[in-house]
């Protein structure tokens, strides 16, 4: 007879040997995986750019960490030893300058737009007056360059840089030789070599300047003239 209540005749009796019921582990590993791969966990994360900051910063805070159990004094002899290297490098790159891409002289002396030599003077004491040395240099020598030209003493032609145009005044102006190389090494530096020009630099070009100006040509005439006393005078002394 059945009694309210009594399941015993509904449900199969199960043995108290049997173990309870339990998921696989696999599937229960990947049913996990699959509830955890869902976007309303990870609302929260850190973005990817996030990420990769904090590695840099983890992989900077060991390379750190190991240079500082490696030299003497720990962390501050590391950060000594790097400021000093820092103020190595500094007082190199002041000293020597960027370094060269191509010949000193590559690019051509003016630019496209005419300027006579009294404009290219007065540009270069404004920006003298300034204090901006790089830019006095280059307009005086090209003051220099203009003045020759105008004089005649070097023929008017595009494309000429300042190495060039020493050469050739120094063959009219031998007295000058030294100077206008000097001033071309010093405009080319400034223009092309990265070095920042001095005072000093400028007031050597300028007293060129000057110099130039009372300076007479000698003619090519004059030089074969004396060349044809030298000779004469030496074939004299051996007879």
């Amino acid at each position: 007879m059945l009694r309210v209540g009594d399941t015993s005749v509904l449900s199969p009796a199960r043995s108290t040997d049997e173990p309870p019921l339990s998921l696989p582990r696999d599937p229960a590993r990947e049913a996990a995986h699959r509830e955890l791969s869902k976007r309303m966990y990870h609302e929260n994360d850190p973005s990817w750019f996030q990420r990769a900051l904090n590695a840099i910063w983890d992989w900077v805070d060991k390379l750190f960490s190991s240079a500082s159990s490696a030299t003497p004094g720990g962390p501050l002899g590391l950060v000594v030893v790097i400021a000093a290297v820092l103020l190595v490098a500094g007082a190199l790159w002041w000293r020597l300058g960027a370094p060269r891409r191509g010949p000193a002289s590559s690019a051509a002396l003016f630019d496209d737009r005419p300027r006579s030599a009294a404009d290219h003077r007065a540009s270069a004491e404004a920006h003298a007056a300034q204090g901006h040395w790089n830019q006095a240099v280059q307009e005086r020598m090209r003051a220099i360059v203009r003045s020759l030209e105008e004089r005649t003493l070097l023929d008017v032609r595009p494309g000429r840089t300042a190495d060039e145009a020493a050469a050739e005044a120094g063959r009219t102006l031998p007295s000058h030789t030294d100077g206008l190389r000097s001033a071309a090494r010093d405009f080319d530096d400034v223009t092309y070599g990265g070095r920042a020009a001095t005072e000093r630099a400028y007031v050597r070009i300028a007293e060129l300047d000057h110099d130039l100006e009372r300076t007479k040509p000698v003619l090519a005439t004059t030089l074969s003239s004396s060349h044809s006393a030298d000779r004469n005078t030496r074939q004299g002394a051996a007879e």
